[in-house]
């Protein structure tokens, strides 16, 4: 969800990026790296976001960009060559002229007018904005390419884009997301037989001591620490949103909510979520911003399915020194979009994710993190269990 990728202030640190990808038949992984940014706040308080992201290129010959890969989004964005404003100069600019593959495209997909010329689309993101053209032309995710529509950026606003790292976006929600069909990159993949299955899986890590990477055709059984679940997609508006039966404290349900909606979304920073149901939470946790309670505070879970997915104190918790926050934010989505709770990365670096386009559907296993013990998956009805066995056997042998 680029709203959130959009709060972003300059300041990072960069894990050790892979420098390779590691093909697997018909499905490819690539590396994400980390970048941490320090956010200041009103009252001159340090809160502490983060991102991934990792190459997509673009063009023949390829030209390589920088993207979060963000299940929140559903297009393809990155800075034109056209593009002369503050926040597209600190970052690589895609040029159609030097693609012997691109040509124009109206943003409705069709195709451009007499001389190439075509209508231009603005998407409005948070605080600010970017106005592009549309273009066709071939996009590759490591091995894996197809022929597929974009933005290029004409226009950026400064705030916020100048403070990012990475040169753009790439939408991998659900196609109805999208701008057109021809913009659905993972839609576009499958339909071309670039990769072995519909699906992508995230591995998210905070250490310096592994590597985070995006798997697209596949899921890896060698990150999940549990046996996977699967859980189906409810929404009709393109966001990987499941049902939430409720919030639990160590393991007791809250009944603050009923049937409430999530979206899983790599592209948010935190945990985010209804003001109303924020403040609930944060006055359940009962962090102290000193610190000094940091070590009583209880397990935080969330009820998806027949299972309680917990999250630690650590995995919530903001630590500076001896500053501390809760890493949630309010976020009100109106209707019918919303209301709409949303598990970001302090989520995802404990749960690893499979998002399944073929089935409409999303799997769940704790993340296998290196030198960690994990915890066990915590179930409601101990005597059924999801596995995600069938899948992975059929991912492998197809």
């Amino acid at each position: 969800m680029p709203v959130q990728l959009l709060s972003f202030v300059h300041h990072h640190n960069h894990l050790s990026m892979l420098t390779s990808e590691q093909s697997l038949g018909s499905s490819v992984s690539l590396a994400l790296e980390r970048q941490i940014i320090k956010e200041k706040q009103v009252d001159s308080r340090g809160r502490h976001k983060m991102a991934y992201f990792g190459k997509v290129s673009v063009g023949s010959p390829p030209q390589d960009f920088s993207v979060v890969y963000d299940t929140g989004s559903g297009n393809l964005i990155i800075p034109g060559a056209t593009c002369l404003d503050e926040a597209c100069k600190n970052h690589k600019k895609y040029d159609m002229e030097k693609s012997k593959s691109a040509k124009r495209v109206n943003c409705d997909g069709s195709a451009a007018g007499e001389g190439g010329t075509a209508d231009l689309l603005t998407i409005t993101f948070g605080t600010g904005k970017i106005t592009g053209q549309c273009v066709a032309d071939k996009v590759c995710l490591g091995s894996a390419c197809s022929t597929g529509n974009f933005l290029a950026s004409t226009e950026e606003s400064d705030q916020p884009f100048s403070a990012f790292t990475f040169d753009g976006v790439l939408g991998l929600a659900l196609p109805k997301m999208a701008q057109g069909d021809a913009f659905s990159m993972m839609s576009l993949l499958t339909s071309g037989h670039a990769l072995m299955s519909p699906v992508f899986s995230v591995f998210l890590s905070d250490s310096d001591d592994e590597a985070s990477e995006v798997t697209f055709g596949a899921a890896k059984k060698e990150h999940m620490a549990s046996d996977m679940f699967w859980v189906d997609v409810t929404g009709t508006i393109g966001y990987w949103e499941v049902n939430m039966a409720d919030i639990t404290i160590d393991g007791k349900p809250q009944n603050l909510c009923k049937d409430c909606r999530v979206a899983v979304d790599t592209g948010t920073s935190q945990l985010a979520g209804p003001s109303s149901l924020i403040r609930q939470m944060t006055s359940l946790v009962g962090l102290k911003e000193d610190c000094s309670n940091i070590e009583k505070m209880p397990q935080l879970g969330f009820v998806i399915g027949d299972h309680i997915l917990n999250l630690d104190p650590k995995d919530y918790i903001d630590q500076f020194f001896r500053q501390c926050s809760v890493s949630f934010m309010e976020l009100d989505i109106p209707p019918p979009t919303g209301p709409l709770f949303v598990f970001g990365i302090p989520f995802l670096q404990k749960y690893y994710t499979v998002y399944d386009q073929g089935n409409s559907r999303v799997g769940f296993a704790v993340a296998n993190h290196k030198g960690r013990t994990p915890e066990v998956l915590a179930t409601i009805n101990a005597t059924r269990t999801d596995t995600g066995s069938s899948f992975l056997a059929r991912t492998r042998g197809a």
